[in-house]
């Protein structure tokens, strides 16, 4: 089915069968309703249902990621990046993939209570703490729901390290926390930037920042010390990656300590709703990106696989790689890896203690 919404990045909006839900022939009047008001289609409204999980970091352990626990405040995500791999788990509450996935959000009120008590426990080894790993700790709701920042509080006051992955400049309103933690080697910063082209950025992620604004993000970041690296992921053959350079060169002169990349990856039912959106916006070439992602992932859609699936294979992947390398030595992008402090940590006081 074809969800007519463009404000949206998604086309389609069709219920999973990958967890034998029922499949949907409608999602409801909140989908359904196009009342026509000045001639124009009703715009989607977005709904936040809270969510109270009994615990709030998540153990990770794929031997090709740099962190082993991170924190979700939400689920789903309103920026709406048609090829956002954490599309799939709104499956897991009978919701579409799709729209529903921009739309119908969840958010987690408790999270710093329970950060809080998971980090008292008995035992608790520190390690890094990443957020923004499934959906954008950053996204437009956190603006009103400022679970990020309480999360962020938690860990200030335990002087716990932390990174942040987000295509938002919402995190500079976090300065005021992440600039105390930097200087101490606790905080760094990744800011997506995929294209510095509007019309591109607004299709592909329709509801995220514009990439001035992010890169101005990088900027003020630098400014007030904070390690902060560009990640241009991902990379979508034949429509962002001519970009690679260009925003290489942005993100040096905006300070960035360093760049990486990821080739587009298209895991279950992202597949399909990658494939609709380019034959919605870009008719024109559709057939010839699906044949570089193929190639890129070994005649598959997709790459599931450890160590290759974040850095792709074959003649177009190695084009990618060194065009990125050449790059990064061109406009002096070191690349440099920060070793964030584990030994200052201390275990947060509970409340009767901190009345004290």
């Amino acid at each position: 089915m074809v969800a007519d919404r463009p404000d949206r990045g998604a086309t389609l909006n069709q219920a999973s069968s990958r967890f034998n839900l029922p499949a949907r022939a409608e999602d409801g009047d909140w989908l359904d309703a196009r009342d026509e008001i000045d001639g124009a289609p009703q715009k989607l409204r977005t709904t936040v249902t809270v969510e109270r999980p009994k615990t709030i970091i998540s153990r990770n352990a794929s031997p090709d990621i740099g962190f082993d626990r991170s924190i979700n405040p939400y689920r789903g995500c309103e920026h709406g990046c048609i090829y956002c791999f954490a599309r799939p788990t709104h499956a897991f509450h009978d919701l579409s993939p799709g729209v529903d996935f921009e739309s119908r959000l969840f958010a987690k009120p408790d999270a710093a209570d329970l950060l809080r008590k998971e980090l008292m426990k008995p035992g608790y080894q520190v390690r890094p703490m990443a957020l923004g790993t499934n959906t954008d700790p950053y996204q437009p709701i956190e603006g009103e729901w400022r679970i990020t920042r309480g999360i962020l509080e938690v860990l200030a006051e335990c002087d716990h390290p932390l990174t942040i992955t987000t295509k938002s400049d919402r995190v500079v309103r976090d300065m005021d926390i992440l600039g105390p933690m930097a200087a101490k080697g606790l905080a760094a910063v990744a800011i997506s930037v995929t294209s510095l082209t509007p019309e591109t950025a607004r299709t592909v992620e329709p509801r995220a920042p514009r990439p001035e604004r992010r890169l101005a993000a990088v900027r003020a970041l630098r400014a007030a010390g904070v390690p902060t690296y560009v990640s241009i992921a991902p990379v979508i053959p034949a429509i962002t990656d001519h970009e690679i350079e260009h925003i290489i060169e942005a993100a040096a002169d905006a300070g960035a300590i360093g760049c990486f990349f990821i080739p587009v990856r298209l895991p279950h039912e992202v597949a399909p709703l990658f494939r609709a959106w380019l034959d919605e916006h870009f008719p024109d070439r559709a057939g010839k990106v699906m044949a570089m992602i193929r190639d890129i992932r070994g005649g598959r859609d997709n790459d599931p696989d450890f160590h290759t699936r974040m850095k792709g294979q074959g003649a177009w992947a190695e084009l990618i790689r060194t065009r990125f390398r050449l790059a990064c030595r061109r406009y002096g992008v070191g690349n440099e890896r920060i070793d964030l402090r584990c030994d200052l940590f201390r275990p947060p006081q509970g409340d009767q203690f901190r009345l004290l």
